[in-house]
């Protein structure tokens, strides 16, 4: 059965789920999902940096979620048919940006992996090693 398309309440979801995550409300209302004080998702406010190359208005709907290295990142960004983006203001971070409009050309299964794999970069050792222990043989969402 194929993945269902994946939604902005999935991304909330996903992240709520991992443990010792602390949601926080940015002071322009923003929500950022953290980890030991680490963020991991975080949904962005209208930047500069990103914005309808024709119009200029700011994208409103950027969630930037942490990868865990320059090779996951670039592997991400490297599918021109992928909603995933970057700008230069993030060279060299360990991040990808992707649109919440955007986000139903992936799918669920797929946004999983990314939110888990961003919780994973940012846990502590001793977090990251207990969940991955714990799902070592769990199947991939539907």
């Amino acid at each position: 059965m194929a993945t269902r398309p994946a939604r902005i309440d999935d991304v909330h979801a996903l992240a709520r789920a991992m443990p010792h995550v602390r949601e926080l409300t940015g002071p322009k209302g923003n929500t950022v999902y953290q980890v030991g004080g680490k963020s991991f998702v975080f949904f962005r406010t209208p930047q500069r940096d990103a914005s309808d190359p024709d119009t200029g208005e700011r994208y409103d709907d950027v969630i930037m979620l942490w990868v865990e290295s320059d090779e996951a990142k670039a592997a991400l960004l490297g599918d021109p048919a992928a909603p995933y983006f970057t700008t230069p203001r993030f060279d060299g971070h360990p991040s990808v940006l992707v649109r919440g409009g955007r986000l139903g050309e992936i799918g669920l299964a797929e946004l999983t992996e990314l939110v888990q794999d961003a919780w994973l970069a940012q846990a502590s050792p001793r977090r990251r090693d207990a969940w991955l222990a714990e799902h070592a043989d769990a199947p991939a969402p539907e």
